[in-house]
């Protein structure tokens, strides 16, 4: 979507799993009409939504090989055949995997790019996770919350992911039974899980019944449980592995992620660290849980790259 505004700043914003388009709806006219959402003109974006190859309303790949690198160089050819000769990109889960991705190609209009799950994760940490060690000694504060949120997901929140990059063509239960599909998206992690459980017992925080219900509906209607569940098939990248961006980056860490990225870990994992913030709230699927965050830490984020 083209702002009104001259000089908007493109942007290409790509979701993750069991996300979709659905996600960024809420933070399309913040960043297209700044001016009607407490910003200025010169907040302005142009944005740009894919669907991932598989979700949504996008094709499903007929042949193998559809993985972030591989979607990374579609989506900069994308951005130059709208004519964008300089833009930014962000992403999460996937979205992030994918945005770093382009990142590392270094393409000549990319200026920047802005992540709200980052890969940070030390090799040290990485490895006694992998192998069911204790923490190394010496950790922070905020680096033993780290440790604390991703062992727990690691022992209790994986299973989905390792079914789908093992076995993505056995998940066809969850192409027939709507309430089955409705179960595997819901539960991604505990954190998401009690957000979204909340709604349905009245509370009005972050997302609405429709809000989730619209997203489970666009992969039942579209017959994409399966064809999305193979981009983790098709992942050879260690998720939360730092993959040595040296492109200008910045990091908006939400409370309720799957891990807090901590700052000592994050400046590690980024050499040229423009932004660094932790938000009072929010988790995974931010643009659609806290838009409004999201919109300022994406204003603040990309403001160096204003013509």
């Amino acid at each position: 979507m083209r702002s009104k505004h001259e000089n908007a700043l493109p942007l290409i914003v790509t979701h993750g799993w069991p996300g979709s388009i659905i996600e960024q709806l809420k933070i399309i006219e913040p960043l297209t009409n700044p001016t009607a959402h407490g910003g200025s003109a010169a907040d302005a974006f142009d944005l740009v939504i894919p669907s991932l190859p598989g979700y949504g309303f996008s094709g499903k790949p007929t042949t193998t090989g559809w993985e972030p690198a591989r979607i990374a160089r579609a989506w900069v050819v994308l951005m130059q055949r709208l004519g964008y000769s300089r833009f930014v990109a962000q992403g999460g889960d996937w979205g992030n995997a994918v945005t770093e991705q382009m990142a590392l190609l270094t393409p000549p209009g990319l200026l920047g790019i802005h992540t709200n799950m980052p890969a940070t994760v030390p090799a040290d940490i990485a490895k006694a996770l992998k192998f069911g060690d204790p923490p190394p000694s010496g950790l922070s504060a905020d680096e033993k919350k780290a440790w604390d949120q991703l062992d727990f997901f690691y022992k209790h929140g994986l299973g989905y992911a390792q079914e789908m990059a093992n076995r993505p063509q056995t998940l066809y239960g969850i192409a027939d039974s709507p309430i089955g599909l409705a179960a595997w998206i819901l539960d991604h992690d505990a954190s998401s899980y009690a957000l979204i459980a909340r709604v349905f017992d009245g509370q009005s925080e972050g997302l609405t019944r429709d809000d989730i219900l619209d997203n489970i509906t666009l992969y039942w209607l579209t017959n994409t449980a399966v064809s999305s569940a193979r981009l983790y098939w098709e992942n050879k990248f260690a998720f939360f592995d730092p993959k040595h961006v040296t492109i200008p980056v910045a990091v908006s860490v939400f409370p309720d992620e799957i891990y807090a990225a901590p700052r000592s870990w994050t400046e590690r994992a980024y050499s040229n660290l423009i932004h660094y913030n932790r938000v009072e709230k929010g988790g995974h699927f931010a643009a659609w849980e806290q838009p409004t965050i999201l919109t300022q830490e994406l204003r603040a984020s990309f403001k160096p790259f204003r013509a």
